[in-house]
């Protein structure tokens, strides 16, 4: 395998991070916002419907808020050496959407003025909210540097030897494919980019970046390669670090 390449998101891709960042706090703030004029005005039996809307526009901020922050974890992510910084940027979108909730569910079960039929159907549909944007929330397979990284190495081992020895790629901006040729199929008529595998992860930073099929059968077919043995060799070579 070449000389490891560390993975760095490069400027363009942390100021759309933090674009989509500030959007995603805003989201949060005003789903909080939201849940304190539920909490003052809307526990009353007659206000009833409009406290169930009120949830569900809640809940749409924070589901809306979660997502544009899992998309900006993908452009610039955390490093897993920075523990507690790793784990609360990965999974804030779960606090959130937690806290979006938590106290409305208290005041709405506590809340002496409202009948057990009002606490029964907006208690239950506010934890549902709750669970809901929770589990959104969560990141089950966070991006990370050092992820990152080793993805960069395999997917440029596996290019290279594809591909003469160049580390050479295409890409489309919102495309999760890296390709060997230009004139593939499927990015025909694209916005189309190139460079090293490093610097397409770079400048799109979406996880779980793959070699086109077509482009790596296509390859093997015109070089008389062994597909599947190259294949192998990548992930035993991972495997092994």
């Amino acid at each position: 395998m070449s000389q490891k390449k560390i993975f760095e998101a490069s400027p363009e891709s942390k100021a759309k991070a933090k674009q989509l960042r500030l959007f995603a706090i805003l989201s949060w703030l005003i789903a909080m916002a939201g849940q304190v004029f539920a909490i003052l005005k809307l526990i009353h039996d007659e206000t009833l419907v409009w406290l169930i809307v009120a949830i569900v526009v809640i809940l749409a901020l924070a589901i809306t808020g979660s997502l544009l922050w899992k998309k900006a974890n993908k452009l610039d992510p955390a490093s897993e050496q920075q523990k507690v910084k790793f784990f609360i940027q990965n999974q804030l979108g779960a606090i959130m959407g937690v806290l979006a909730f938590l106290p409305l569910v208290i005041f709405i079960f506590m809340n002496k003025d409202a009948s057990k039929k009002t606490k029964g159907v907006a208690g239950s549909i506010a934890v549902v909210a709750l669970l809901v944007a929770g589990i959104v929330g969560i990141e089950f397979d966070p991006a990370s540097i050092e992820k990152y990284t080793e993805q960069i190495n395999q997917q440029t081992d596996l290019v290279e030897q594809l591909n003469n020895g160049n580390n050479h790629v295409y890409w489309t901006p919102s495309g999760n494919k890296l390709h060997l040729y230009d004139d593939c199929h499927t990015i025909k008529n694209s916005n189309v980019s190139d460079g090293t595998v490093k610097q397409a992860w770079e400048a799109r930073g979406i996880d779980n970046n793959e070699v086109c099929q077509f482009c790596m059968n296509r390859s093997a077919k015109e070089k008389e390669l062994n597909l599947d043995e190259i294949l192998n060799n990548v992930s035993s070579d991972i495997i092994e670090e």
